[in-house]
């Protein structure tokens, strides 16, 4: 991991400790659960909140008050407003998209549930999603959350990603993998 990623991911996941932690204390932590999901949809919807977030160009004041009045507007919970506020005074808003995949990790884990990506050549019918969840879940003894996505350059199989554990199953790696053994042989 670059330097900038893993100081961006240390700021995130000492602000997330905290939120997870004052949201279970004051049993908040379904309130903060669906903040998630809202600010997960304005950093995959809008490139302008994204660019509040990222960009010098804004002064503390300026993105104290736009988080301000972007939380009111998304109807977020006090512990997450007041976390966002507190991040745009310290001018640490660029991590928020780090912060919400720590304090997704987090619930998870006080949940029992692990996330597992999942990458398929062509999407999973509901079938298939479901016996993959349930043999992941024989296998690490945790309920699965699937997020899936396609790559259609894997020609077939899954790539499938637990926490560090990677299984990767596709054609596109058993072949990587008979060129790498026939030009060892020449």
């Amino acid at each position: 991991m670059s330097e900038p990623a893993s100081i961006s991911t240390g700021i995130a996941a000492r602000y997330a400790t905290a939120v997870f932690d004052l949201a279970k204390e004051t049993k908040k932590l379904a309130a903060v659960e669906g903040d998630l999901d809202s600010l997960e949809s304005a950093l995959n919807d809008s490139a302008d909140f994204s660019n509040l977030l990222s960009s010098p160009v804004y002064g503390r004041e300026e993105q104290g008050a736009a988080i301000v009045a972007l939380a009111k507007k998304m109807k977020l919970s006090p512990i997450t407003t007041k976390a966002l506020s507190l991040m745009a005074a310290k001018r640490r808003l660029f991590v928020v998209p780090q912060l919400v995949k720590a304090l997704r990790e987090r619930i998870a884990e006080d949940k029992g549930e692990v996330s597992a990506e999942v990458v398929s050549a062509k999407a999973l019918t509901k079938a298939q999603a479901d016996k993959l969840a349930k043999t992941l879940k024989a296998r690490f003894g945790k309920t699965v959350t699937i997020n899936a996505s396609v790559d259609e350059s894997l020609i077939g199989g899954l790539v499938v990603k637990v926490g560090s554990k990677m299984i990767d199953t596709s054609i596109r790696s058993k072949l990587g993998s008979l060129q790498n053994a026939m030009k060892e042989v020449g």
